[in-house]
């Protein structure tokens, strides 16, 4: 039985990225005809298997704040107690390791998200909104059109073939990736990493590898567990993040040449990874209440596309697309600025406007987003585990974070066109500082591979930062910024990147007066200003502090 139907917006893909799009499209659009179409039957189990647990505060203010989901998020999910690491690679006394993390909440809240639960939520209240939502629905042939013909989509539902005739055709498919394999559109990265996770029962709480009272005082409350916890080592990082419905997330990322996909890719091969690299975690991993769930492996998961936007009224989001890492949780983050450009230009077209040139800058601006963040990780990975240097690149990530993409998101100024060209030289300045800053903090760590001294033991505060604690709580006060105070801002944002930078180098160079920086020091020359970071930040040994 065939049955025809007519849409104004079809979204392939009833996942994180396609029940939110269709969230913020009813929001902006009461009147408009919206239908997803799932290949998941709901209602999904809790904790179900997908990647992208842990918010960032892009995607927790879109959460949040945009789709207006905070109450659900503070009820039926995890605040999570930010980033923290762990330089333990092959160690046990943990308490006596290298932490990274905050000993107190930051203003700007985020979110551990238990995703079967979130999209259960998701797709419940997208139907109370009179979003039409197919789920167990099978996408059976894309005929799309061109040149302002309209789509015509053929879905297996029910027993039913339906054929949408659709104005706009949204790709939130995932790594199906439906328009992406439709046009060509695959591209390859250079960043070559794998990774395998699986979830236990249970919650894995760091709290249970001391009994040392000073290192179990460091956090007030004591609440390691809600942290998104990195075990650090060398051309590695593993997560550990907790999920509401009490089971445990865990994963293993690696760079594929240093830790090969086959030596982790069944559940025993990654429970003997972790006895050789991080056997603390593993030991309690062996314990009867940390029953397996499931278990998965991706290789060579970072991957492009060559376009997202078209003129011909289809839109690519989410992981249909592009993805980065899941190093610094950017998986929302880029769901939540390609859904913002893909409902602007939706809104443009209801209204008659031309669109056509507004897509091919989003699509700039949105590529362009996506390379500078993909620096922080290419060829990084082998100083994941320096107890040294990958402290000073965090601190250096977040500033770069928080300083501009961040703050341009919570402004709400993401398809500002005026602000925007008046930000291109800050941009363009911030992109270079940090072009520079990435190789040195490479060399820095290659240099350090030449010594064979013992990391110290110590907790790196992030909270005890005033500057950092006060950029993390400025991204809640963008909104109330008129477009000069904001310019104002950014630019001032930049100029404490540049002294944070000249101040990396400085040290960089008082450790080895033989890494080669000649393009930072140019960008640095003249930068003055306050001490950003304290000795103890830069590996110098210090009493323990508070």
């Amino acid at each position: 039985m065939d049955v025809t139907a007519s849409t104004d917006v079809l979204v392939l893909g009833g996942g994180l990225a396609g029940l939110t799009v269709a969230l913020q499209l009813r929001q902006q659009h009461p009147d408009l005809a919206i239908t997803v179409v799932e290949r998941r039957a709901h209602p999904l189990r809790e904790a179900a298997h997908k990647v992208g647990e842990s918010t960032v505060e892009i995607g927790a203010h879109y959460l949040a704040d945009v789709l207006g989901l905070r109450d659900h998020l503070d009820e039926a999910q995890i605040r999570k107690f930010g980033f923290r690491f762990f330089f333990s690679d092959g160690r046990s006394d943990i308490d006596r390791c290298t932490e990274l993390g905050v000993s107190q909440l930051l203003p700007t809240p985020s979110w551990q998200i238990d995703r079967g639960r979130f999209e259960n939520f998701l797709g419940e209240r997208a139907r109370a909104a009179g979003i039409e939502f197919l789920d167990g629905a099978v996408v059976r042939a894309l005929d799309m059109g061109e040149d302002g013909a309209r789509h015509a989509i053929s879905v297996e539902h029910a027993g039913t073939t339906r054929r949408f005739d659709a104005r706009w055709v949204v790709d939130a498919s995932g790594r199906a990736g439906l328009l992406k394999r439709r046009f060509g559109l695959a591209r390859e990265n250079a960043h070559n990493a794998n990774a395998v996770w699986w979830r236990v029962d249970g919650t894995v709480d760091p709290n249970e590898w001391s009994d040392d009272p000073a290192w179990l005082a460091r956090c007030t409350p004591p609440d390691r567990w809600r942290s998104t916890n990195h075990m650090c080592g060398p051309g590695y990082w593993f997560w550990l993040i907790p999920l509401a419905s009490g089971a445990h997330s865990l994963g293993i990322v690696c760079d594929a040449d240093m830790h090969p996909l086959e030596t982790m890719n069944t559940h025993a091969k990654a429970m003997d990874w972790l006895r050789l690299h991080q056997p603390r975690v593993a030991a309690s991993l062996e314990r009867d209440q940390h029953a397996l769930q499931d278990f998965l492996f991706l290789r060579h998961f970072s991957y492009d596309c060559t376009q997202v936007f078209s003129v011909d009224r289809w839109a690519i989001t989410g992981e249909a697309g592009l993805f980065l890492d899941p190093f610094y949780s950017p998986g929302s983050d880029f769901i939540a600025i390609a859904n913002t450009y893909i409902c602007d230009l939706i809104a443009k077209d209801r209204a008659g406007e031309s669109f056509a040139a507004y897509a091919e800058i989003y699509q700039q601006m949105y590529f362009s987003f996506y390379a500078n963040t993909l620096t922080l990780y290419q060829d990084q990975y082998p100083l994941f585990g320096d107890a040294q240097v990958m402290p000073v690149k965090v601190i250096w990530d977040y500033t770069y974070y928080w300083s501009l993409l961040a703050p341009l998101f919570f402004a709400g100024r993401l398809t500002d066109m005026a602000t925007i060209g008046r930000l291109r030289p800050v941009f363009s300045r911030a992109s270079a500082l940090n072009m520079a800053m990435q190789p040195l903090l490479r060399a820095w760590g290659e240099c350090n591979l030449r010594e064979d001294a013992p990391p110290p033991s110590r907790l790196l505060d992030q909270a005890r930062i005033d500057w950092f604690h006060a950029l993390n709580g400025a991204l809640g006060q963008s909104p109330a910024l008129d477009a000069d105070a904001f310019v104002n801002t950014l630019d001032a944002n930049v100029e404490r990147m540049r002294v944070l930078a000249a101040e990396i180098l400085a040290r960089a160079r008082d450790s080895h007066a033989d890494i080669g920086s000649d393009d930072l020091a140019a960008l640095v020359e003249g930068a003055g200003g306050p001490v950003l970071l304290a000795p103890h930040w830069y590996g110098e040994p210090v009493a323990e502090h508070a």
